[in-house]
Parts: C-alpha cells; structure tokens; sequence
C-alpha cells in the first residue's frame, strides 16, 4: 500500500461499491413491491430474498469499511470549498452507519415477528429477540424509517457527485467510475 494518496479509489473497493449500491437497490425495491402483496409463498419467496441480500449488504459493507480504512480514499478537488467536504464526509459517514445498522434491524425486526432468517436457506440465524407482536410493530417502523433516510442520503450522495461531474467539472464522479476519463481538474 502506497502512502501517496490515489488519484481515484481501487478496483475492489469500485466493485465493492457498486455491488453493494446494486443489492441495496434491489433490496429496496423488492421491498416495496411485496410489502402489499396477500400472504402467499410467493411473498415468503420475497421476504427471504429481501433478508438474504440484507445480510450479504451487512457482509459486504463490513469489508468495503475494512478495505477503506486500509486504502485512503482519493483527495477531494483542493477547490472544493469546506462545507462541500465537510458535507461530504457527513453523508459518507452517515451512508456506512445506516448501511451497518439497517440490516440488523431487520433481523431484530424478524426476530421480534417470530419468523426465522435463514441466509441463502442454508444458515439459520439465532433469533435476538423472543416473539413480540407490540416490538415487531415498532422494529417494523425503524426498519422503514432507516430505509428512507438512506435512500434520501444516496440521492444527496448521486446529486453531488452529478453536480461535481457536469457543474464543476471536477474529477470527483471519475474517482469511482473508471470508464469515465478524469479532465485533470483537482
């Protein structure tokens, strides 16, 4: 590892962020689809889904904040004026605690409903909590409440960097979309 900081992020911590963006995309939406479905083995289908990539996000994110912490992140444009960066870091921090956070919520939430997690329908989870219809509820609503708050700070995350690629013309979207050519503007 260099003590020179890189000029855009590697190539794992890259996959590793647009793998775990695709999954928390796909876990997001195939939420909101089969939370009004009727009871059915189909919606159990879409449920074990939904926990299986929230756990495999929990994993993935554990690693991409192993592999950033050992890997510098690229500077910042030195214009970039300081509540741009400090902004910036808020949100960073901000995205890794829900993306941490949320999928045990939803483990807290199914164990509080009495239904299993099973990843990948091999590996039974313990359950954290007993069965509690009246803390299910209230697990429920932090789960979603968490869930929209990441998805407000993906779409401020996906703006500024739209802003600093089209407005300032920067190199900060290039940093982790390689087939995007760097202008040399830091």
């Amino acid at each position: 590892m260099s003590t020179a900081t890189p000029a855009r992020y590697t190539n794992t911590a890259i996959f590793l962020h647009w793998l775990i963006f695709a999954l928390i995309a796909g876990g997001f939406t195939l939420a909101v689809y089969m939370v009004d479905l009727p009871l059915s083995p189909r919606k159990l289908t879409f449920f074990s889904w939904h926990k299986w990539i929230g756990v495999t996000v929990f994993m993935l994110a554990v690693v991409r904040l192993a592999w950033r912490l050992t890997y510098p992140a690229p500077a910042l444009p030195a214009t970039m004026p300081l509540w741009q960066r400090r902004a910036a870091t808020v949100n960073l921090i901000a995205l890794y605690v829900l993306i941490l956070v949320i999928p045990p919520t939803g483990w807290l939430y199914s164990s509080a409903t009495g239904v299993p997690t099973v990843y990948l329908g091999l590996v039974q989870l313990p359950d954290l909590l007993v069965r509690d219809k009246a803390l299910a509820a209230q697990l429920k609503l932090v789960h979603i409440t968490l869930n929209f708050a990441l998805l407000t700070l993906i779409i401020i995350h996906a703006a500024a960097a739209f802003k600093h690629h089209f407005v300032d013309r920067d190199d900060v979207l290039t940093r982790m979309l390689p087939m995007l050519k760097p202008s040399g503007k830091q």
